[in-house]
């Protein structure tokens, strides 16, 4: 007998596992598991002779996909941009509002200005409208400090956050985002203090990932590598915010230093994809902040089908360029803005997410050994998650095999 603590059966699965054709559809499919790992998903009929498990939950034909991954957020911060909104509806653009004292820098001033209780109470509603929407995993993201205690302030409020909640939290040090007021015109010197919070930071245990903004209006190619080297010095991979409104050449730096992610690239080319195709970094695509922002140049994504590089959607969720927190909507932008497939937009939110997150050895994905986290949908098929808009259809949010 195969024991397991819980088993969910008549369900219909979308496994996303790569060893399976399309989203790995299972049309009469069984889920079951022990102290949170899936043990077997598949066709009922393959599933281990004489399975019997503590709970069993009959799901009545309704369909299950991995809990969701949202492998890009910047969730904790202070204060809000609705005034730079307005700036921007009457024809400022996102860098001219950043070179007068805006953008980022405005919530610099008040992510300094608040408390870590303040800063962690802000994120959890924003984080609750994820997980309300099938969200199991989520990256969260520094860089609205730009000082040390601050950085280490909203890093704190994260790992806060995965305590209070069922949901595994991946935090990235987003030092390197903008110049602060007192380093403004040394970016030299910034970027030193940078360097040196790495080490510090990590040995608190507060540090997954580092992260960077390389683009004209932060910065450049040979800084971000400074901040690269420093943190390979340290064992942490990096990902990168690049070619979002120019080329500098990000996704070519990103590859060079095997980055988990290069995320945005709007005026990313050829070069660079293909680099990062060699390097097996994931293309994080933001519809939401292409569409907020009001963008004409999309990424080029017939690039990124044509060197197989894997590509993830996320929200980008942030008080400036998309205030956004729902990855349902963020699927339905990714296939009418930049014409992804229900396949691509589903494996994007799932499997290469994770990937994203260097963490499909544990998510992702419906697989024996991999976290059971599930979302459980009252849909007839899969491209109702991607179809539909303002709408929810959530069954049930399982995870680490705990029904929340």
């Amino acid at each position: 007998m195969s024991v397991a603590d819980h088993v969910w059966h008549r369900c219909r699965l979308a496994t996303l596992s790569p060893r399976r054709e399309g989203i790995g559809i299972i049309e009469d499919g069984l889920i079951a598991a022990k102290d949170g790992v899936i043990v077997y998903a598949g066709p009922k009929t393959d599933a281990p002779a004489g399975l019997d498990a503590a709970w069993s939950t009959d799901c009545d034909g309704r369909w299950i996909t991995p809990g969701l991954v949202d492998c890009h957020t910047h969730l904790v911060y202070g204060g809000n941009r609705a005034e730079e909104f307005e700036l921007r509806l009457a024809g400022a653009s996102y860098e001219e509002i950043a070179r007068h004292g805006g953008g980022i820098v405005s919530t610099v001033r008040a992510t300094r200005a608040a408390s870590e209780d303040e800063l962690v109470s802000g994120a959890q509603r924003r984080l609750e409208a994820l997980i309300a929407e099938g969200v199991t995993s989520v990256e969260i993201k520094s860089g609205y400090g730009l000082a040390l205690a601050t950085e280490r302030r909203q890093l704190r409020a994260a790992r806060q956050l995965a305590r209070d909640n069922p949901i595994t939290v991946r935090t990235s040090f987003l030092g390197a985002h903008a110049l602060p007021p007192e380093r403004a015109g040394d970016s030299t010197a910034y970027i030193a203090d940078v360097c040196d919070m790495i080490p510090r930071l990590a040995a608190e245990g507060l540090v997954d990932a580092v992260d960077a903004f390389c683009e004209t209006i932060a910065f450049s190619v040979d800084e971000t590598a400074r901040v690269f080297t420093r943190a390979r010095d340290y064992n942490l991979p990096v990902k990168l915010h690049a070619d979002q409104l120019s080329n500098l050449g990000g996704a070519a730096l990103a590859a060079r230093f095997g980055a988990l992610s290069a995320d945005h690239l709007e005026y990313a080319d050829e070069t660079g994809i293909s680099a990062m195709a060699d390097a097996g970094t994931v293309a994080v695509v933001l519809p939401g902040a292409y569409y907020f922002l009001r963008e004409k140049q999309a990424p080029p994504i017939e690039l990124i089908r044509k060197h197989h590089v894997p590509i993830a959607l996320a929200t980008d969720s942030n008080p400036g360029s998309l205030p956004l927190t729902s990855l349902l909507l963020t699927m339905n932008m990714g296939a009418t803005l930049f014409r992804l497939t229900v396949n691509e937009c589903l494996a994007a939110v799932t499997r290469e997410a994770a990937r994203a997150l260097g963490l499909f050895g544990e998510i992702g994905s419906l697989e024996a050994g991999k976290s059971c986290d599930l979302a459980i949908w009252e849909i007839e098929r899969p491209a109702e998650l991607v179809y539909r808009i303002g709408f929810n259809p959530l069954h049930a949010r399982v995870w680490r095999g705990q029904t929340t």
